[in-house]
């Protein structure tokens, strides 16, 4: 290579270096779009929109959420993953991600490769609840009726793969214990079950299995998180009777990989802002939702150990999506 050809190699690389910052500075200069790999009124949802409000109200642009649920959160993540890293293409995730690459024979993207961290936004445990006809008031007396009638302890989640369910096969594998799995479209449908008998517990999300749980038609005895719940403090933990044991549910907030990292500390000081809000923090924990609001390594450190976790989990448990 002659000397003009090296002048101008490392012109050219000074050039981009100094694009970057520049780039990130300017940023946003058009609206984001948020691709939530569920249906609309989920969970992942709803932060999502939360989030999106906060962004547009902060940097006057408008940040667009775009539902596209579908092939197990196949089908939005894979658009994320082949978006510019640019910063206007984000991806809304929860637990499921981290449990995808065990559980899908074969994904169309690489999901440690693949994706940047910008944010842990919430964390929330789920309640562990009986139908009542269970003589069961404890975990401790739930593994024992489990292991007195093996197999025969019906347990329900909102699918195959979802938190919920990785939340009891990680109990019964923890207990030494055998009960069935059955698999419902939804944690909706999966409590309507439980209600009326069918099966004969569940982990569910707090806000809407607490209701069941005052009127007594489900009784709850423990919850997942590995500290007590602020909303029922008088509730044990799954770990008091299970040491180690903790399915808490987590959801944040994915970019492109290659995403310039000026723009992801934008945006996760931006969400981090909005998430710490007086008025979001007391509405959260309203609904026994932690706010997290991390860093980006902090966030990617954890998602690396859930991908390590559930995949023993699910090769332990010999899960097979539907």
């Amino acid at each position: 290579m002659t000397p003009t050809h090296v002048l101008r190699a490392a012109l050219a690389c000074l050039l981009v270096a100094a694009a970057a910052p520049a780039a990130a500075q300017s940023y946003p200069v058009k609206p984001i779009r948020i691709v939530v790999p569920f249906a609309p009124g989920g969970p992942n949802d709803i932060l999502a929109r939360l989030l999106g409000q906060r962004l547009s109200a902060a940097w006057g642009q408008q940040a667009v959420v775009d539902n596209r649920p579908g092939g197990g959160t196949v089908i939005g993540t894979d658009i994320v993953a082949k978006s510019p890293p640019d910063g206007y293409t984000l991806l809304m995730v929860s637990t499921s991600h981290a449990a995808n690459p065990t559980l899908m024979a074969k994904l169309p993207f690489d999901t440690l490769r693949d994706f940047a961290p910008v944010i842990q936004a919430v964390s929330n445990p789920n309640l562990l609840v009986v139908h009542p006809s269970v003589p069961a008031r404890n975990v401790k007396e739930l593994i024992a009726v489990a292991r007195a009638r093996p197999g025969e302890i019906a347990y329900a989640s909102g699918g195959t793969g979802s938190a919920t369910h990785l939340a009891g096969e990680l109990l019964r594998l923890s207990a030494g214990v055998s009960m069935t799995h059955v698999p419902y479209k939804g944690a909706s449908p999966a409590t309507v079950d439980l209600i009326s008998g069918q099966v004969s517990w569940m982990f569910g999300t707090i806000l809407p299995t607490l209701p069941h749980v005052k009127s007594g038609k489900l009784r709850a005895i423990a919850v997942s998180g590995a500290k007590r719940s602020a909303v029922l403090p008088e509730l044990a933990t799954v770990a008091e009777t299970v040491p180690g044991f903790e399915a808490s549910s987590w959801y944040g907030v994915f970019a492109p990989a290659g995403t310039p990292p000026e723009i992801i500390a934008r945006l996760n000081q931006e969400m981090a802002r909005g998430l710490n809000a007086p008025d979001v923090r007391e509405r959260l924990a309203r609904e026994g939702t932690d706010v997290v609001a991390g860093s980006p390594e902090a966030f990617g450190n954890l998602f690396r150990a859930e991908v390590v976790k559930w995949g023993k989990v699910i090769k332990a448990a010999g899960i097979r999506p539907e």
